[in-house]
């Protein structure tokens, strides 16, 4: 008996390289592509740049908070934007609450925003206070702490964006950010030399731009 020889014919074999050779040529083209990518540093630079422009460009909608919080309390509505930055990404993060239980769009200790003679306050300020009492104005002026009832619905709330931003404006103006003393209000707002150095970064990028967005946003 005769056997049949194994394998492809010619004519497979043909086919196949012709559909071969279009898809080495793409794969070829693509890496000369990424190669030529990696070895170009201004493209990668530019390119690494529109991202960071996208992911920190300040919200319009926040920009009025700013502003209002900032011109009551005589600092920078920048400055708040860059703390804001720092704390939740523009509120982005999700919850808006920290492992150390930080709370709200702005990141205040419980402690430090109902105040910390309020009984129980120690640590990190976490605290044992009850929700009542964390956003009772009248509680937080007893124990003087900065939380504010900004919009004036009756509650002083980390968790409102208003509320938020008048608190942090009120307690940077306080640290020496009234006065200018930038460093030394963002240090009090966060003891850490590497948190100063990223909201001072921010607030200087915001700065170079600010005149810019205040201009757009009176044309809106």
């Amino acid at each position: 008996m005769k056997h049949k020889k194994s394998g492809m014919s010619l004519k497979t074999k043909a086919l196949l390289i012709v559909l071969f050779i279009p898809v080495a040529v793409t794969v070829f083209t693509l890496t000369a592509i990424i190669w030529a990518s990696i070895n170009n540093t201004d493209f990668l630079k530019k390119s690494a740049y529109a991202l960071f422009e996208n992911q920190n460009e300040i919200p319009q909608e926040y920009i009025p908070v700013y502003m209002e919080a900032a011109d009551t309390y005589d600092i920078p509505w920048t400055l708040l934007a860059a703390h804001h930055r720092i704390e939740t990404r523009f509120s982005t993060m999700d919850p808006l609450l920290s492992p150390v239980g930080a709370e709200g769009h702005m990141q205040f200790m419980p402690c430090t925003f109902v105040g910390w003679t309020y009984p129980g306050c120690t640590g990190l300020g976490k605290g044992d206070i009850p929700e009542n009492d964390k956003t009772d104005p009248a509680v937080i002026e007893k124990y003087g702490g900065y939380g504010v009832d900004a919009n004036g619905d009756g509650i002083a709330d980390p968790f409102d964006i208003e509320d938020a931003m008048f608190s942090a404006a009120k307690y940077l103006a306080n640290s020496g950010a009234a006065k200018g003393e930038y460093e030394k209000a963002i240090f009090n707002y966060n003891r850490s030399d590497k948190y100063v150095e990223d909201v001072l970064w921010f607030f200087t990028k915001f700065e170079e731009s600010r005149k810019e967005i205040e201009a757009s946003h009176e044309k809106r």
